[in-house]
């Protein structure tokens, strides 16, 4: 009978540690394979194609072109306190292009002219409701 120096467990324990440190190896191997390869270059190449665009400036000429109008003015809108000829205060709102504007259309409608104001466009705080409706508590006093 041969004489063994090797323990069957203690073969079995370098065998597993042999396939272990092998496939650990093979794992670092494809690792750097993987994270340090480079892409390969691809040659670029400039691609311009060069639109081909005519501006036909005959329009210009054109009657319809020569027809057009400009825009009209922005209107803007004033409080007024005026008086009548009948001596009867009159307050109200007018849209006009100017202050002055607005103080020739009332003169036109026969009104002097006591105050004219540019009118405020807007609410200071938008968020707030335009009517609040205040709740009705019942009076415990009857």
């Amino acid at each position: 009978m041969a004489v063994v120096f090797i323990s069957p467990k203690q073969r079995q324990k370098v065998f597993f540690m042999g396939i272990t440190i092998i496939f650990l190896l093979f794992l670092i191997a494809v690792a750097f394979v993987v994270f340090l390869s480079k892409p390969k270059e691809v040659p670029q190449t400039l691609v311009f194609n060069k639109p081909k665009v005519s501006i036909n400036l005959k329009v210009f000429e054109s009657d319809q072109f020569k027809n057009l109008q400009p825009f009209e003015e922005m209107q803007m809108q004033f409080s007024y306190s005026a008086v009548t000829k009948q001596k009867k205060e009159v307050t109200g709102f007018i849209s006009a292009v100017s202050e002055s504007d607005a103080r020739k259309i009332l003169e036109g409608m026969d009104l002097r002219v006591l105050s004219i104001e540019e009118a405020e466009i807007g609410r200071e705080n938008p968020f707030t409701p335009y009517y609040e409706q205040t709740p009705v508590t019942p009076d415990k006093s009857k």
